[in-house]
């Protein structure tokens, strides 16, 4: 039986067992968008701005672990995803972004709405394709789920010439896939893990650092196996948020440029390394010259062979799955006679315990106007640190790592790597829809929430009930934060004058709005907003909180992780 090309990109996403497709119509995707209308194995999402969509899709990747898969047409429907591709890319999120191309011979003629998909993509992409013949839907599809969702995962983006969906071909599905160019490797070499477990149990001042790989790697059971066996200090990034229980008492909290005291400092004073799934960032270690200390050994696990000694020399490079490979350093230590040096942990932890007293994190529990940290605090006992927590760029963000104690992964959706402002709100509707019941909140400041703020039309039309905390400070904050630092309070550009009525706008589109101005109103709005009355309303609430509040520990760019900023230091 002969289908169109059209009816065959259907196909393939039911064979992909795709669940949701967020996208946005237009016209060289017609073909596509009629048969989505004749088929009801998943369901379209229709988003109001194509950007939206592939962060929908980003955030339904993040959160159930699936490949997301996003739709959208030629010209500038394609340009409006390119933001969400790269946010993607950044985080290795995999996601499949179909767009829709003109027809094959106006290809390089300046047709109505033609951009190069594949050359303006090529960048921030894993992978991308240009299909040329209807032939080639099947397997091209099928290549790109392989390839987002294996190795170092990414987005890939197939592009497909509208003529291309209207032609006729015989459809069959591939099984399976091999590309003689693409051959990730998922188990560590044995050689290298046994020596890596060797120096792990002589260390004297040993350190776990664990970032986003442990997360998309499904690598948290295994990573809480061998740092509790070990007894060790352990450190996640921002996208490593949730890979290890925040509340375990070896968990000495984020590091980096708004990371712990204790964090920053036993990476800059350990003596063994153990990097797992994390990349070297540059806001994690800050300048790679004052991160180098002699002596200390680095053990890095990453799937990625090219992000080891990237920024950072290693010793003991482990190229493979990070949970294949944890899996076998805990079968190793199983059968391992030797056991780290007790003294000398019991010194070092005896000085992160020291760090740890400072209390880095403290602020003015005493004001009379609302501290951001402290909503976030209210927000994590309100939800019991269940919720799938969304966030935005800037000063909202880091309070929300900071804040919210992520015991499981894949709780924590954030743009780490891009840095993307207006993620917030269609992260939320991407895990909402993954985890209908569940409780999805979304913390956001004023600038961050605007890039994106039509689709709470499309919460309306989809009944999901996000929970919005907007710390509103009047100001793109973390902009703020920097020219108060290093531009002399010269604040160019940074006070957002001329805001809309949050509660107003939120009810414009049929929602539930809160102003919360007291920090004695905190409590009991979050109570109401996530209580059996609102449970099933999207709650929009504008905190308006301290214009002047920073977030501390800082590590000012250029700097060294031990050369952070105190609040009790101002």
């Amino acid at each position: 039986m002969e289908l169109t090309g059209a009816e065959i990109v259907i196909r393939c996403l039911q064979e992909e067992n795709v669940k949701f497709v967020f996208g946005y119509p237009g016209g060289a995707v017609l073909n596509i968008y009629d048969e989505i209308f004749k088929q009801d194995k998943f369901k379209h999402v229709l988003v109001r701005h194509e950007q939206a969509a592939v962060h929908a899709a980003d955030a339904f990747a993040r959160a159930t672990g699936e490949v997301g898969v996003a739709l959208v047409t030629s010209g500038p429907g394609a340009t409006n995803a390119v933001t969400g591709i790269a946010t993607a890319y950044m985080d290795s999120i995999p996601i499949v972004v179909i767009s829709g191309q003109v027809p094959s011979p106006a290809i390089g003629m300046d047709a109505f709405q033609e951009v190069d998909m594949v050359g303006i993509t090529r960048p921030c992409v894993k992978h991308n394709f240009l299909v040329k013949d209807v032939k080639d839907i099947a397997i091209t599809i099928k290549k790109a789920f392989y390839i987002a969702a294996t190795g170092r995962p990414g987005p890939v983006v197939v592009d497909i010439p509208k003529d291309i969906t209207q032609h006729l071909a015989k459809y069959e599905y591939p099984k399976s896939v091999e590309m003689r160019s693409y051959n990730p490797v998922l188990k560590g070499h044995s050689g290298q893990i046994k020596k890596a477990i060797k120096l792990i149990l002589e260390a004297k001042r040993p350190m776990i650092y664990a970032g986003g790989g442990v997360v998309l790697g499904d690598a948290s059971e295994q990573l809480i196996k061998l740092t509790r066996k070990l007894g060790y200090p352990i450190t996640n990034t921002l996208m490593g948020l949730g890979g290890y229980p925040a509340t375990d008492r070896q968990f000495v909290g984020m590091l980096g440029m708004h990371g712990t005291l204790e964090a920053n400092m036993a990476m800059q004073d350990c003596d063994v390394l153990i990097a797992i799934g994390a990349r070297f960032d540059d806001r994690v270690i800050g300048n790679p010259e004052h991160f180098f200390r002699k002596g200390r050994i680095i053990i890095h696990v990453d799937v990625d062979p090219s992000s080891i000694s990237k920024r950072v020399k290693v010793d003991v490079p482990i190229v493979g799955h990070v949970q294949t490979v944890l899996a076998e350093m805990n079968q190793l230590l199983e059968f391992e006679d030797k056991k780290p040096n007790a003294a000398e942990l019991k010194a070092w932890w005896a000085q992160i315990e020291k760090w740890r007293s400072k209390n880095c994190l403290n602020y003015d529990r005493t004001s009379d106007i609302i501290k951001p940290q402290f909503v976030v605090e209210k927000l994590y006992e309100v939800t019991k640190g269940d919720a799938f927590v969304t966030s935005d760029v800037g000063q909202h963000q880091m309070w929300a790592a900071q804040f919210y104690k992520f015991d499981k992964p894949r709780r924590w959706l954030n743009s780490g790597g891009l840095g993307t402002m207006g993620v917030g709100l269609p992260y939320a509707m991407g895990a909402q829809f993954a985890f209908p019941d569940a409780q999805v909140a979304c913390i956001t400041g004023e600038g961050s929430i605007q890039m994106n703020i039509q689709e709470l039309s499309t919460c309306k039309q989809f009944h999901l009930p996000v929970k919005i905390i907007l710390l509103n400070n009047r100001y793109l904050g973390m902009v703020r934060q920097w020219q108060h630092f290093f531009y002399g309070n010269r604040y160019s550009e940074s006070y957002v004058d001329a805001l809309p009525d949050f509660v107003k706008l939120a009810e414009s589109y049929g929602h539930v709005g809160m102003r919360i101005e007291k920090p004695g109103d905190v409590e009991s709005a979050l109570k109401e907003a996530f209580g059996p009355k609102l449970k099933k309303q999207l709650v929009f609430m504008d905190f308006v909180t301290d214009q002047t509040e920073n977030v501390f520990p800082m590590v000012p760019a250029g700097k060294g992780l031990s050369e952070l900023i105190l609040a009790e230091e101002l």
